[in-house]
């Protein structure tokens, strides 16, 4: 996205906080020439005092929403007592996120550090120690399989994992040791595998890919292909993670158990968290007594302001059941996004679990109003509707687990109405 495609003109008080970002900051993302400064639940307001119902919830980061009282509460208690002391001392806050991600999960040991890519490469960094430590007929393991349309990082590890080109294009060569191959194809997986292979690294629905999801055997063939191959299935559930899918973590719609698993974006509420959940036979590696030293580390990872907040996001998502609230609006939102696309020629497909939604969109279609799904942005934005694109023609939906229906739907009729319903 880009400044030219703007959605409203910039007022001076606007421009001002803008011209001040152009002179000191660099210019990374294209931003829309809107400068928010507060945030209640679903609900955003900018500088000027425009108000904005929030249906992406800033890349998924405010899972529960814009300064959720509890999260607040979390975060003063522990900002009073304690921040950081380093990770060479025992911290309560860390040891009460990592027993919830594995109540809720598989079990597991944790490894905390600051963001998705971050969380990616340690399960990239565990996985080339798995391969040394259960080497094939050709030597140490270390290649991995990764799919097509996926998205695992900017680091150079995890940019190396993510199979889309405008990713990774100007710095190549890219990191050698991965596969990319068509998502979704059991035989294609199973092709790709050889005696360098060591995991197979897989989003349980795509996220920057389209919101993508897979056939209903598909990751239980994943798991019996890792098995067979004695590979680790490593869970890229940096989107899918914490309820955003309807369960506390996607790979649990197919009744699978990864050998891995990456969280990060909703984990923290907002704030920089990455985890890297790993079962006994991966952990182990990582295990300084076994490893003779220090294998993998991070200086601020697992600091306590951070994880006395993603501890309570756990105990909100389950004190207010927001993995049925989820489900519930999830299935609301996808039947009448679906009746749209039954009305609509511009609207190819409706996909999603959960609050994590896609719609697919044809520009070439008789009565389209947008070239790309960032038009149709662009448009909800200039009705105070926050929602967001992803590839070129999808739509993609992904509000904080606590918003309300009539707040989803009053959302929901401002997509009908750009999209011509």
């Amino acid at each position: 996205m880009n400044r030219t495609a703007s959605p409203t003109d910039s007022t001076p008080v606007t421009q001002a906080i803008i011209d001040r970002h152009d002179q000191y900051m660099s210019i990374n993302y294209g931003r829309w020439p809107i400068a928010m400064v507060r945030g209640e639940g679903t609900t955003l307001y900018d500088a000027d005092g425009k108000q904005y119902l929030d249906l992406f919830a800033g890349f998924g980061g405010p899972l529960l929403g814009h300064c959720h009282p509890d999260l607040v509460e979390a975060v003063t208690q522990q900002a009073k007592q304690l921040w950081f002391v380093g990770n060479l001392f025992h911290t309560e806050p860390q040891t009460l996120l990592a027993e919830r991600i594995a109540k809720h999960g598989f079990g597991g040991r944790s490894f905390f550090c600051h963001s998705g890519a971050d969380a990616n490469e340690a399960a990239i960094k565990v996985a080339r120690l798995y391969g040394g430590a259960n080497p094939g007929k050709s030597g140490a393991r270390f290649k991995v399989i990764t799919a097509h349309r996926s998205f695992h990082g900017r680091t150079f590890g995890a940019m190396a994992a993510t199979a889309q080109e405008r990713v990774y294009k100007g710095f190549e060569p890219n990191v050698p040791g991965f596969t990319h191959v068509p998502y979704n194809d059991l035989n294609a997986i199973e092709q790709a595998i050889d005696d360098h292979t060591v995991a197979i690294m897989l989003e349980p629905i795509q996220g920057e890919g389209g919101v993508n999801l897979p056939d209903a055997g598909y990751w239980p063939g994943l798991r019996k292909l890792c098995d067979k191959h004695e590979l680790l299935l490593i869970a890229d559930e940096v989107w899918t993670g914490c309820g955003r899918t309807g369960k506390w973590f996607g790979h649990q719609h197919w009744d699978v158990k990864p050998d891995v698993m990456t969280l990060a974006k909703g984990v923290g509420g907002g704030l920089p968290v990455g985890v890297t959940c790993m079962a006994d036979k991966a952990a182990e590696l990582f295990d300084h007594r076994k490893h003779g030293g220090v294998a993998h580390a991070t200086t601020l990872g697992g600091n306590l302001l951070s994880m006395a907040v993603a501890a309570r996001i756990f105990d909100v998502i389950e004190r207010d059941n927001l993995l049925a609230h989820a489900t519930q609006l999830g299935e609301h939102a996808i039947a009448r996004l679906q009746k749209l696309a039954d009305a609509l020629p511009t609207v190819k497909q409706v996909r999603g679990k959960g609050l994590f939604v896609g719609l697919e969109l044809d520009p070439a279609a008789e009565g389209a109003r947008f070239e790309t799904s960032r038009d149709v942005v662009n448009q909800c934005l200039q009705r105070g509707v926050l929602v967001n694109a992803a590839q070129t023609n999808v739509l993609r939906i992904a509000p904080a687990l606590t918003i309300e229906r009539d707040a989803l739907d009053r959302g929901l009729d401002v997509i009908a109405e750009v999209l011509g319903g």
